[in-house]
This record gives C-alpha cells, structure tokens and sequence, in this order.
C-alpha cells in the first residue's frame, strides 16, 4: 500500500506522535509511507524511519490555504495513493475538496481520525466524512453518534490510543544519575509525598483544583509537595502569573513547583506517589493517564471521557467524580495509606493501535471478497 497522512505539523504533541508511529509500522511492514505538514522538529525521525515527507502548508486557518487545492488534486493524480488519511480538520477541508474534485477511479480511499471533541460545526464535520472514521475512544465514538447523527455508525472504527509498553515499562525507576540531579534542582522534595499534574499551562487542565488540593493536604498534616509539569502557554501568559499568585498567597511557595516543559516525563511519574488528572472538561483519550499507569504508578483523576475509560480499565480506585473536591481528597489519602498501585496491563497498547489501524487501511485496498467469491 501507499499511504498518505495529512496533519498541520510535526513539531511535537499526541497526534503528531501517532503519526510517526502509524508511518514507522507501514515502512516496517513494507509499505509505503508519506506524510503532508508543514514541516517541524520531528520531520528528521520520520524521514530517518522510512518515510517521505512533503512539505505543505495545510494547516493554516485561511482563505489564502485554499489556493493549495489544486495543487493536491494534481499531487495525488501523480502519487496515486491507495490511503490518504486526515487527521486535522483545516488540512481535512483542504485534501477533500482536491479528493472530491477527482474522478471516482482516481480517488485514494479516506480515512479520517477524529483525535478530539472538536466544537460541533460544519467545520469539525469533515472528520466524520471518511470512507472509515476512527474514534480514539468510546467517547469520541459517543461524540460522533451525538452530534453527526448523519454519520453512518458503520463506518466508525474504535481504536484507541496506545503507549508502547516498552517505552514506559511497568515498575520502571529512574536512574541514580538522573534522580542525583533531580534532587539537586529540586530538594524541597526529598523526603515529601510527590504529587504530580502534567500538562500545559491551560484553563481546562484543573492546576487551581491541584494547588487547593497540595493546601488542604498541608492543613492535614500531609508532609507534601506538588509538581505542575509542562510548559507555558504564550497566549495564556496571565493564567500562569494567576497560578503563580495564587501558590505565593496561600503560603505554597516551597510545596508546588512549575518545573515547566520537560523531556523525561517517564522520570518524573517515576519518583511520584500519585499522578493526577484534573481537566474539567472531558478528554477524548487521555494519554498522560496511560503513561504513568503503564509504569505501575497510581493515578487519580475525573471519571469522564476518556480517562474515565483508562481508569475503569487499569485502576478502578483512582476515579473521582467530576468537581468532587471531598472525593479526590478521599481517594488521593486512601491511595497513599493504602499504597495502593495499578497492575500491570495489557490494555490501550500501541501494538494493539498500529495494528488495527493498518487492518483498516488493508481492509480498505483489498476488501473481502463477496460470499460468492469465497
């Protein structure tokens, strides 16, 4: 098969990742492997991995974006791919219109992703105009019966994100060297009960719900520290100056730390006692809460979407109902007295995801022959 994925960039994030990923397994598996961005920081392991990549910018959300169109119509009468799969809606517009202006003959089949829950517009409708529309998970297949109720349910897939079990191993410890340095950068935690929010600097991610929680637990008696992981946002410079007033007004200064973006996550869940997610709004997958569960560290968060899913699978315990203050400090206490942790755990892999994505692609080129055939 030639296979054809289209997305903004590459510069970083869950569905760029997943990109990578769905293209390494295709040039493994002999196949051949393209992806249209407008190119980023990951365009070297793609191309040092097999594929090609053509640089092009889709994404952007601009009358000016449409004059691509003629220009992929006549790319894809030249490439004549057997799958082309979209997995962002403004680069989505932009392939379909040059797909749709095809004849029927020459037209690569579609696929499209619906990796989020996207606002419900005609806009975000494209994602569900796939020959086969994949859904990360039960709630984003929810999402689509809702809200597109046009969508004929039979061509949505459910393939749910993974995590590669070797890239986050379960009981996995960060090394000496790493936690020497660490505990250099951060000393306020040696000794101290760790816990842990991941995730940018945004609104939706419930860092004023974690520094409640850290006080709360101080005023018990609970000799503990928090850590907000990930990076500021540049447009949302003032949510971070309000988080940072609200740590130096209830007296938090030395028990929750903004370490900012960081590349070794794997270390950081490892040396925690409990990973929390926090996001008001529902996610459609989840990963953070899949990584540091696939570790074998305990993780606690909201029972909607689709962490509720991870966690109803993985670690039942460490679910809360939404905006339960009184809950989630129940169960961040019990969890700590009772050390309770998560088994180890075959389910939401990223073999499991690669290889249900290309049986859909294959499903697709070389479709079963009809019962009279067989």
């Amino acid at each position: 098969m030639k296979v054809v994925q289209v997305l903004p960039d590459l510069n970083g994030g869950g569905v760029e990742r997943g990109t990578l990923e769905v293209a390494e397994a295709l040039v493994a598996a002999g196949h051949t492997s393209l992806v249209i961005s407008a190119g980023g920081a990951m365009v070297a392991e793609l191309e040092a991995a097999g594929s090609r990549h053509i640089q092009c910018d889709l994404g952007r959300k601009s009358l000016l974006t449409l004059r691509h169109i003629g220009a992929i119509r006549q790319w894809l009468k030249q490439e004549k791919p057997d799958i082309i799969h979209l997995r962002s809606r403004m680069p989505a517009w932009i392939v379909w219109l040059a797909w749709r202006g095809l004849p029927d003959s020459a037209r690569p089949h579609l696929v499209t992703t619906v990796h989020g829950l996207y606002s419900v517009s005609w806009y975000s409708e494209i994602m569900c105009k796939g020959e086969r529309v994949i859904a990360v998970s039960d709630t984003v297949k929810a999402y689509i019966a809702q809200n597109y109720p046009q969508t004929d349910l039979q061509r949505v897939v459910r393939i749910f994100r993974g995590v590669d079990q070797d890239a986050f191993p379960f009981g996995y410890k960060a090394s000496e060297t790493w936690c020497e340095a660490w505990f250099t950068q951060y000393p306020q935690l040696r000794g101290k009960v760790v816990l842990t929010l991941p995730g940018r600097l945004t609104r939706l991610k419930g860092h004023h719900v974690f520094i409640d929680l850290i006080h709360r637990m101080k005023a018990q008696g609970i000799d503990v520290c928090g850590l907000i992981v990930g990076g500021e946002d540049p447009k949302r410079k003032a949510y971070a100056q309000e988080l940072v007033a609200k740590v130096e007004a209830l007296g938090l200064v030395d028990d929750v730390i903004f370490t900012g973006a960081r590349k070794d996550i794997k270390e950081i869940y490892s040396i925690s006692d409990v990973v929390l997610s926090l996001s008001t709004k529902p996610e459609s997958f989840g990963r953070t809460v899949l990584e540091s569960l696939r570790l074998g560290i305990p993780t606690v968060g909201y029972d909607h979407g689709g962490v509720g899913e991870i966690l109803s699978e993985i670690f039942p315990q460490g679910r809360v109902a939404l905006n339960d203050e009184s809950a989630l400090d129940d169960t961040v206490r019990r969890i700590l007295e009772e050390s309770s942790v998560p088994l180890a755990s075959n389910a939401f892999t990223r073999k499991t995801m690669l290889d249900k994505t290309l049986a859909v692609y294959q499903e697709l080129v070389q479709p079963f022959k009809s019962q009279g055939e067989r």
